[in-house]
Parts: C-alpha cells; structure tokens; sequence
C-alpha cells in the first residue's frame, strides 16, 4: 500500500482515531440524499458517519438506506419515506412523502438542521417540512449542490424557478467547488450567498492487500488504470473506452471498471475495439478500496464534472489521474504536479498521457505521492467536517458570522 495514511486507516476501522469535538451543544442533523452509487451520496454517508463519531446525533431520511451508511452505528439513524403508488397519480410522489418524513423526524428528535443534497427534490422537500411545524421546532436548512441541478436541470423551465426558489428558502447553500458556484449563478441567476465547501474522502482500511486484488483482476506486470463512476451519459464512457483503446503496447495495461450502473450497453463496444482482454468490470462495489489501493493510475473523460469524488479518492492512495481540464477537476487536480490534465475529447492525447505514465514509473510515483500529500492536506475529513459544523453553528445562531 501506498501509504503515509496505512496507520491512521486501521485507527479509523477500529474507532480508535481521535477527534477535536467541538466544545459546543451537540447537533442534532437530518440529512437526505440520493442513496444509490454517486458522489453526493458517498460524500453524504460520510459525511453523517464523520459527524456522528464527532458526537453529533445524525439521521438519515430517504426512500432507501443510504449505499455506505454503516448498521448499528453509535448516534446514526435511518427514516426510510414510504412511497405509495396511488391510481390517482400517473407518477409515484416522492417529494410530499418525504416531506412529512422531515417534519415528523424534525418534531420527534428536535433536529436542529435538515442538511440536504440536491435543491430537486430534496431542499423543496425541505422547505415544504420546515413551514409544516411551529416556529420553535423549525430546523434550519442547509442545502449543497452537486452539480446536476445547476448543469442539466438548471437549464430546464420545468425546474429551474422550483430550484432557484429552493435556494432562496434556503437558510445556507454550498457547492462543491467555485465551479459549481460559479455556474449556480450564471444558470439560475442566484445571487443570494453560497459558500464553496470541497467534497472530503476518508477511506476505510483495505480488506484484502494490493497482491491479493491484482491477483484476483488476473494482473502480472501491467499497470491497473482504474475508473470509477456512475456510467451516466456525462462520463462519456465511449470516450474512455475509445482512449484505452490507443494505448500501446496493448499488453502494458489492463483497465478496471468499477461501474456504479449497468455496463451492458458498453460491451459491444468493448468488442469492437478489440478490448475483451484488457477491460474488466466490476459493479456496484462497496469494498473500493480494495481497488483502490491495487490502482497504478486513474483515467476520466467526463464532458464536465462540478468536482470528481473518484479522483479524490485514487489521490488518497497515492494513485495520479488522467482527465479532463473540465468544470471543478483543476480545483481538485493540479496539472503535472498531482496528475495530468487534458482537453476534454482529445482521446489521442489522453492515450499518449498515459502511456507516458505506465512506462514512466519513477514520475507516476511522484505525481501519486503529491497526490497523496494535496488529498491529505486540502480534502480530509479532519480539514473539510468543521466547516460543516460551523455552517450549522452559524445557521442555528449559535455562534457569530
């Protein structure tokens, strides 16, 4: 393993990592997010675990138990929204139901913020709970922006004045990077304050060692270049496929997928670029990490991205990127000194990129290694949750702006 954080990673799997608590009243906060395979719910899971072990009473709402919400955990709770399917409505609702679910957990545990993860449906949800209870057991609303709200539904007259409304109701908002806010105001035209809080990573100790992961994967002496997502339109996996496909010597690599989605509608095209022996595929992965720590580089071709959470977490593990110079990847990846940034589509030069790096170990390494460092330093839990905590003092009054 790759590895100024090996310690500090079994000190956390076994809790016995210590905290700065915050010397304040303990927060009681609901968070709902999506809870499938995605940044915004990776990044709420941890999010509510990081807080939890810092003392706070943390409860999850959603229709689902969040993909990386641990059982039993000390101070996490889990809500799940009940969704009837009515003859009467053509679609199932969702965000009534889940608004009554706020309002009932608010009432019950006295939460003091609904910290929510995408303004649609999840703030207008929000909104909609807090004006369902008496003043004095309204909880705050903080909401943070991921991206798709602003970058795809923004552009939407259907949603865009639901989502702009959101915001302004909101009682604080924050984006993942100055991208993200950049856009939120020039899209919807929001010029109410947001306050740009980075996504953090705070990986698990690896169950099984790198030799035993590359083993498994079938790998000798080539390099493992990992990716890592959703497989929504946007990551352009015909792109990635497409840039492994220049890579030469063919044999010097081997791609790992881990697909958060069906990867079905990709197989053809792994046929016809001749990719059956150098792609493998691995879906909805919990233990990433695993992976992760095995990983040689990593590789994106996403159209645009508002930060990357798969980039961040390859970083901690000393593992240097391959992507786009797109949306917020240049707040997370500085070019040639963490990792190698490129024209978005340019699917020759990405292959060159790489091939430079396979064959170049000792500049893998240090770029893996300054990775490492910038992950640690400007993307921890111990740098990122305290801002979090902050932003809920400052919205309960309960410390000055």
């Amino acid at each position: 393993m790759n590895h100024l954080c090996l310690d500090r990673l079994l000190r956390r799997a076994s809790g016995h990592e210590n905290f700065e608590v915050d010397t304040g009243r303990q927060l009681k906060i609901g968070i709902t997010c999506y809870p499938s395979i995605g940044g915004s719910g990776i990044l709420a899971s941890a999010l509510g675990q990081d807080l939890a072990r810092r003392g706070h009473e943390v409860h999850f709402i959603s229709y689902e138990r969040p993909f990386r919400m641990p059982v039993n955990a000390s101070r996490l709770f889990f809500h799940p929204v009940v969704i009837n399917d009515y003859r009467l409505f053509k679609y199932p609702d969702y965000t009534l139901p889940l608004s009554v679910k706020m309002a009932e957990v608010s009432r019950d545990h006295q939460l003091d913020v609904l910290h929510v993860h995408y303004a649609v449906p999840h703030a207008t949800a929000a909104i909609l709970a807090r004006s369902m209870l008496p003043p004095e057991q309204q909880p705050r609303v903080v909401t943070t922006l991921h991206g798709t709200d602003t970058t795809l539904l923004g552009y939407d007259p259907g949603y865009a004045p639901a989502i702009h409304h959101a915001l302004a109701c909101s009682d604080a908002v924050t984006t993942v990077s100055e991208f993200l806010k950049q856009e939120t105001q020039r899209v919807l035209g929001f010029d109410g304050p947001m306050e740009v809080i980075h996504n953090f990573f705070e990986p698990r100790a690896p169950r099984r060692s790198r030799e035993e992961m590359r083993n498994e994967l079938g790998l000798d002496n080539e390099a493992m270049v990992l990716h890592s997502s959703n497989l929504r339109p946007l990551k352009r996996i015909d792109l990635l496929l497409e840039t492994v496909a220049l890579i030469r010597p063919r044999e010097s690599f081997k791609l790992v997928i881990l697909a958060g989605g069906d990867f079905s509608p990709f197989i053809a095209t792994v046929s016809r670029l001749g990719l059956k022996d150098r792609v493998i595929v691995r879906e909805n992965v919990r233990d990433t990490e695993d992976y992760l720590q095995a990983a040689d580089l990593g590789l994106f071709t996403s159209e645009t991205e508002s930060f990357c959470l798969s980039i961040l977490e390859g970083m901690y593990f000393a593992c240097p990127s391959v992507a786009p110079q797109v949306g917020g990847i240049p707040e997370v990846v500085q070019d040639k000194r963490t990792g190698l940034l490129i024209p978005f589509g340019d699917c020759e030069k990405m292959a060159r990129a790489l091939e430079q790096l396979i064959q170049d170990k000792t500049l893998r390494t240090e770029l893996g290694r300054a990775a490492q460092t910038r992950a640690h330093d400007r993307f921890s839990a111990s740098v990122i949750v305290p801002r979090y905590e902050q932003l809920y003092r400052r919205v309960r009054g309960q410390i000055e702006t």
